[in-house]
């Protein structure tokens, strides 16, 4: 076998690979002894009947599908290794010549890896990160607590729905006098002022009284998300079934002693700033560190081939599948609901999907100039962590399951954090 190569572009070469006559009739030949008992032959009993004898019968060139397949799947990897290339995308294959008695030759196209030009990725300017916890913020979640632990009760007959009652409701919604699909509730449990219902709907509701009727004049908003829905007045029939008001409990030490293990509403407060600054910390550490690796991937230079861009929204439409299977949903359902297709959410994910795409060139790049590698106890400590997450009682042995089936994974996880870190450190804060 010998092979010529002939870059056609910046990311993709051609080869033209002949494969000796001789390999080639040993390819013939494994095609034969695999699809010999297909043929029956008159004078041969079932998968008996010669090489030859079929080619007589059928032609010189009824195995060379298969023997060209043989060939190639032997060959194509050998040339690529040869050639230290590495592929993106399948080949597009081209028989120039497969005749009996010659050599059989063939041309393979294929995109590669994309080279990658560093820029400045060390010491780069990147503004500083904080989310400082406020006195504000503390007592919303103060606030939240309060809610969460309020008493519901039944307001007395006669009372009247006030801004910051539920209102229990049935309702029936019409656009153009036709009932439209999800716009039916039985006992529904509705906080009036909370937004939860479109345009004025829950004000409408304000002043009536248990066992009242009121037809509520709305309009849905441009972008709802339904197509038939979209922009159009609507009117829900609607009845109060009962009204329910909520009983704050007061903020003092009693309440801290029965939502909290503290004794105090000091001690509350104290705990609830402490773990709103650990989760700002860390989300300003996160926000950071993206800033680092953006700046580090805008001053490269890469020409990606389209090719990587449209697998790489592959990608992030099967994760978005799986996200939806979790919520029992399918693309379907989420391409109707959210009036669009699978064409319109593609084009949505491409500018993402090259993002992803660059940014782990550059990574693997910086990783490959500054010597990052994964060490076996790194590997060994991050099986440990996702073993963890299983809550599983031998953690070891699932450390040791994880290390070997997704090794690569680990590593690319491992080495990606080395390279973080390595950017970080480097970088340069801008007040």
């Amino acid at each position: 076998m010998n092979s010529k190569m002939e870059k056609l572009e910046k990311n993709v070469v051609k080869f033209e690979i002949t494969v000796e006559e001789n390999k080639f009739n040993e390819a013939v030949i494994k095609a034969y002894n695999k699809n010999r008992q297909k043929f029956n032959i008159p004078g041969f009993r079932k998968g008996k009947a010669p090489l030859n004898i079929i080619k007589s019968y059928y032609g010189v060139g009824v195995f060379y599908e298969d023997a060209v397949n043989f060939c190639i799947d032997d060959t194509y990897p050998e040339v690529i290794k040869e050639n230290e290339i590495q592929p993106v995308a399948y080949p597009k294959i081209d028989i120039v010549t497969v005749e009996e008695g010659k050599d059989f030759v063939y041309t393979a196209e294929v995109t590669v890896k994309p080279e990658v030009e560093l820029g400045n990725y060390k010491g780069v300017e990147v503004s500083k990160v904080e989310y400082p916890v406020t006195d504000e913020d503390v007592e919303n979640e103060l606030k939240a607590m309060q809610q969460k632990n309020a008493r519901i009760e039944l307001k007395e007959d006669g009372e009247l729905v006030e801004k910051g009652d539920i209102a229990i409701i049935d309702f029936k919604g019409y656009v153009d006098d036709v009932a439209f699909e999800g716009g039916e509730g039985t006992d529904y449990s509705l906080e009036i002022g909370s937004g939860t219902f479109i345009d004025n709907f829950e004000d409408q509701l304000v002043g009536l009284k248990k066992g009242e009727s009121k037809d509520v004049n709305v309009k849905f908003p441009e972008e709802y998300g339904k197509e038939e829905l979209n922009g159009k007045p609507a009117k829900f029939e609607v009845t109060i079934k009962d009204i329910k008001i909520k009983e704050l409990p007061t903020l003092d030490d009693e309440f801290a002693k029965e939502v909290s293990e503290f004794d105090t509403l000091d001690e509350v407060k104290a705990d609830i700033r402490s773990k709103m600054e650990k989760t700002n910390e860390e989300k300003a550490k996160v926000e950071f560190e993206d800033k680092v690796v953006d700046a580090a991937v805008e001053n490269a230079k890469i020409d990606i081939p389209e090719v990587m861009v449209k697998d790489e929204t592959d990608q992030m439409l099967k994760e978005l599948e799986n996200r939806l299977k979790y919520q029992g949903l399918d693309l379907k359902s989420y391409y109707e609901y959210t009036n669009s297709s699978e064409e319109k959410v593609r084009d949505y994910m491409k500018e993402t999907a090259d993002k992803r795409v660059r940014t782990k060139l550059v990574m693997e790049k910086i990783s490959e100039v500054e010597k990052v590698e994964a060490t076996e106890e790194e590997l060994k400590e991050k099986a440990k962590e996702m073993a963890a997450q299983y809550a599983s009682k031998d953690l070891d042995k699932m450390a040791d399951l994880i290390l070997n089936a997704q090794r690569s994974i680990l590593v690319q996880d491992v080495v990606n954090g080395k390279v973080i870190d390595l950017l970080v450190q480097s970088a340069k804060v801008v007040e």
